[in-house]
């Protein structure tokens, strides 16, 4: 049977990075093996449920590239793949256990539930207490009937037999053992009709012929239950291989990365914004932060596994070839946002400055900057190197498309002196008329200028750039002022001839 491997998220809010980075291992090992990778919403909880949850999810798959094979949105021969248009199926997979005697119907209200946890805060409902509690185990099989033919409120749970040793062999943690008497007799039809995860998990793996399920650590206690689900069941023989992720660590201390986690340490937990019903639960995400999808995947997958060696950097096809479950670490692996930065830094200074200007052009639109095509082109490849996020780009390269706000005062004051308004002055009538206005062309003929007057080039060239600029930082200068144009380098340098006059004249009154 060829690979067919699902993701599986509950549609309760924000889709978490960790859950993104399930979906990559999921991806990565579905085309590795030539086989099927299947979206699949579980969406049985329905109190838990947040409009526009699954609409995000989806999203958040496309944006990091991470498309299904089949699933919801996308089709398929296994549908329907969205758990509450399954609900009927459920039902009799739930009632097909109670006749095979590896399920109950249970009629103990929740509040009568409530009163036994209270009077015994152990308690819970398993082989040792179910004798004690109103049941189809415990009730004449008349009295069952009459009360379900009454529509008295019920569920189903698993009949957890006692003294079983419950074997799991997991592809990165090996053997795993449980034992029953340590189980609960876990719901698997709630009152409403809907089914719990546990049974909506087993039947959906199981009809969607799924053969490996990766999924975080912690459903790793759950596989106890689902391993005897797929006993009861009679599917043992075509139950999946399981593999269970490590946790995704804070950045400092103990513990699994929360969502609360992105306001405490300043950084996004979430492939995509999520715009909640109150502040506290919206949050930021790595798009709009302004980081490159290749640069998070690539982030995401070194969380918890690395075929060795020391490269570093792998695009979506490396990661293809290069991924095995065995090489998943069994520890948590902590979330580095400094290295995610890292990552989207080397992404943005390897990525074509046409695709670069495409994701630059609604930043800029968005700050009233109306440029063509071409120039974000050029803006692109003069700050590519220089930036971490891609709203650096207009952020601090807002002087490639506006007037400069501010200067580096203390450098002004310090190169600026008598004279220098005559200098650049002439400056400025050099490179005005220069064709073609070429980075090389400028540097000819501003260094030619600099040697015919005597002057220190180390003066010119840093108020040059704090004349393009405001700061000594940036693109190389004359670079600068081919892309800005000769009309617009012209009215920096005088604009920085009427600023240097102002500083010299606030020296000239101390």
């Amino acid at each position: 049977m060829s690979v067919r491997v699902r993701f599986a998220p509950s549609p309760t809010g924000a889709l978490h990075i960790g859950g993104v980075r399930t979906a990559l291992y999921n991806y990565l090992f579905a085309r590795q093996q030539g086989g099927t990778f299947i979206l699949r919403i579980e969406d049985t909880d329905q109190n838990r449920y947040v409009q526009g949850a699954e609409e995000y999810i989806v999203e958040s798959l496309r944006w990091v590239g991470l498309l299904p094979d089949e699933g919801v949105g996308f089709g398929g021969a296994f549908g329907p793949y969205r758990q509450s248009d399954r609900k009927e199926i459920y039902r009799e997979y739930a009632e097909r256990l109670v006749a095979s005697g590896h399920a109950y119907y249970a009629f103990d209200t929740p509040e009568a539930l409530e009163i036994r946890r209270n009077d015994e805060p152990n308690f819970t409902c398993n082989h040792a207490t179910r004798g004690g509690l109103v049941n189809s185990l415990t009730l004449p099989a008349a009295e069952v009937q009459s009360r379900l033919s009454a529509g008295e409120p019920w569920v189903i749970r698993l009949k957890v037999e006692p003294g079983q040793e419950i074997h799991v062999h997991d592809l990165i943690r090996g053997s795993v053992v449980f034992q029953s008497n340590e189980l609960d007799d876990k719901v698997l039809l709630k009152a409403d009709g809907m089914p719990t995860y546990h049974l909506a998990n087993i039947v959906d793996d199981h009809l969607m012929q799924i053969t490996h399920v990766i999924r975080g650590e912690e459903w790793l206690p759950s596989t106890a239950h689902h391993v005897l689900l797929y006993r009861g069941f009679g599917w043992e023989d075509s139950m999946p291989k399981f593999a269970h992720l490590p946790l995704i660590l804070k950045p400092v201390g103990n513990g699994k990365l929360s969502k609360r986690d992105g306001a405490k340490f300043g950084m996004p937990v979430f492939p995509l914004s999520w715009k909640g019903e109150t502040p506290e639960d919206s949050f930021p995400g790595f798009r709009e932060a302004g980081f490159l999808p290749e640069a998070v995947v690539n982030f995401l997958a070194l969380l918890g596994w690395h075929p060795g060696g020391d490269q570093e950097l792998f695009s979506l096809e490396d990661l293809t070839a290069a991924f095995s479950v065995e090489h998943i670490s069994k520890g948590g692996a902590r979330f580095d946002f400094e290295k995610a930065k890292w990552f989207n830094q080397k992404y943005i200074q390897s990525a074509d400055n046409e695709v670069l200007a495409t994701h630059i052009r609604p930043l800029a639109e968005a700050k009233g900057y109306r440029v063509s095509d071409d120039y974000l082109v050029v803006v692109a490849g003069l700050m590519k190197e220089r930036v971490t996020f891609l709203p650096d780009f207009v952020e601090l390269g807002y002087y490639l498309f506006e007037p400069i706000r501010e200067y580096d005062l203390e450098m002004l004051q310090k190169k600026w002196h008598p004279g220098m308004e005559q200098v650049f002055e002439s400056l400025a009538a050099v490179v005005a008329p220069l064709e073609p206005y070429e980075s090389g062309v400028l540097e000819t003929a501003v260094k030619a200028f600099i040697q015919e007057n005597g002057l220190k080039p180390g003066d010119v060239l840093s108020l040059l750039r704090l004349a393009l600029a405001g700061t000594m930082k940036g693109p190389a200068v004359f670079d600068m002022a081919a892309a800005l144009g000769p009309e617009e380098t012209v009215r920096r340098l005088r604009q920085l001839v009427a600023q240097g006059g102002k500083v010299h004249q606030r020296v000239e009154n101390a």
